[in-house]
């Protein structure tokens, strides 16, 4: 049957959750690969609609395991909360495993988050500050504490001392802060620890047991193309790789198992956070977009940035996740625009482009823009690809053709059946 990833192809917040919902109410297993609460998966379901930030979106078919592999890091307390309200609507959560290899966030991870964008001021990445650069730090400075540790008070409190004795040293003479008291985050770590004890487990020999099975698994990966570590808009990125090229690594799961790759993007542009973003309007439609669209972030709930649909940065996000097919989202907020616009070049001081650039040329980008017409109807009802009015399907078919994957599946709205699949 083959392993299927589903990842953002742009600057995240996609409407990834949506997708995730929609093939996970099929899974046998759903795993979150990387990243940690930073960012938010939104999911409307018979439960009602829901912001998830670190369940996996599978959480809510109960014949499904879901995973937090070992690529995710995860802030016990916040987990524990998260729990605790998804189970006020579902009952009881006896679905989910936690890798014991999971990398923990503390507190004086979140404190250092936000140390570090006060010292920057102007020059802030736009971080949500939860603590996520500090722990994928630690991570690669082998300071890291794992989900593992939290169960061992013993053996917690030498990891917790081997990271703060230099930690504190950055918090006090850098940052001019009060240093953190061990003793108070050995016992935030260990009480917070019980709470998702039940659920940290080796879960390895699980995965490659399913795999072996031939078990559907679906992997999920969190935010977008555009902000990965390594392809993204460094340094305005996460501190992750969102791409199903880290999928076997944030899983143990082999590359040459994954056999789909499902890439989702909007039909317009959005962004969160700082950074260049070349198609980015700043009318009275870009308002009239965000009001339509709901486009506030999951997580913190800042508006995002508006822009029209970038088929240079989209066709890069293709090529860097290695997308087999696309889900486009959102395409009824497009609905009564009498005019819609797709940046099919960049112009770099007077040199035309269509290949997306490092971030210093992103700065100087002007996009150049092909204007199709729009379509008055409400669309939220159509499941068929020809019962969408023509500009409509003409808009879908000319994005498929400047980014150069299939359009397979389109949202025309926020619940699980609101979707066509051509």
């Amino acid at each position: 049957m083959g392993i299927t990833t589903i990842c953002g192809i742009n600057w995240g917040d996609e409407g990834k959750g949506r997708m995730v919902d929609y093939f996970a109410s099929s899974a046998d297993f759903v795993i979150r690969f990387q990243g940690g609460n930073n960012a938010g998966h939104t999911v409307m379901n018979e439960y009602g609609k829901f912001a998830l930030h670190l369940l996996p979106s599978g959480i809510f078919n109960k014949k499904a395991i879901n995973i937090l592999g070992n690529g995710t890091v995860v802030n016990p307390e916040a987990l524990a909360k998260e729990i605790e309200e998804i189970e006020k609507v579902i009952g009881s959560i006896d679905n989910l495993l936690i890798s014991d290899r999971c990398h923990i966030i503390f507190p004086f991870h979140i404190l250092l988050d936000e140390y570090e964008e006060e010292r920057l001021k102007e020059k802030k990445f736009g971080s949500t500050k939860r603590g996520i650069a500090p722990v994928y730090s630690d991570k690669y400075l082998k300071v890291g504490i794992l989900a593992s540790d939290l169960l061992d008070k013993d053996y917690l409190y030498k990891r917790l001392k081997n990271n703060l004795e230099f930690k504190n040293q950055i918090i006090e003479k850098v940052y001019n802060k009060p240093k953190v008291d061990i003793d108070e985050m050995l016992e935030w770590g260990y009480s917070n620890g019980k709470k998702i004890s039940r659920y940290i487990k080796d879960v390895i020999p699980i995965i490659h047991e399913a795999m072996y099975e031939d078990k559907k698994i679906l992997l999920e990966g969190q935010l977008g193309a555009l902000r990965d570590i390594e392809f993204g808009i460094y340094p305005y990125t996460t501190s992750s790789s969102p791409i199903p090229g880290y999928a076997p690594a944030g899983t143990s799961i082999p590359p040459y198992e994954i056999k789909r790759v499902i890439g989702v993007m909007k039909a317009y542009s959005t962004c969160v956070g700082e950074g260049p973003f070349v198609t980015e309007i700043f009318s009275e439609k870009a308002e009239e977009i965000r009001k339509k669209g709901n486009e506030y972030g999951a997580a913190t709930g800042r508006p995002r940035r508006i822009g029209w649909f970038d088929a240079v940065a989209s066709r890069f996000g293709c090529k860097i996740t290695g997308a087999t097919e696309i889900a486009i989202t959102l395409l009824d907020v497009l609905s009564g625009q009498e005019s819609i616009k797709i940046c099919d070049r960049y112009n770099i001081n007077g040199e035309v482009i269509d290949k997306f650039p490092t971030t210093r040329l992103l700065y100087d980008a002007k996009p150049e823009y092909i204007e199709m017409p729009g379509w008055d109807e409400d669309i939220s009802k159509v499941r068929n690809f020809f019962d969408l009015p023509k500009n409509a399907q003409k808009y879908i078919l000319k994005i498929e053709e400047l980014i150069g994957v299939r359009i397979k599946y389109i949202s025309v709205g926020p619940v699980r059946d609101q979707l066509i699949k051509r």
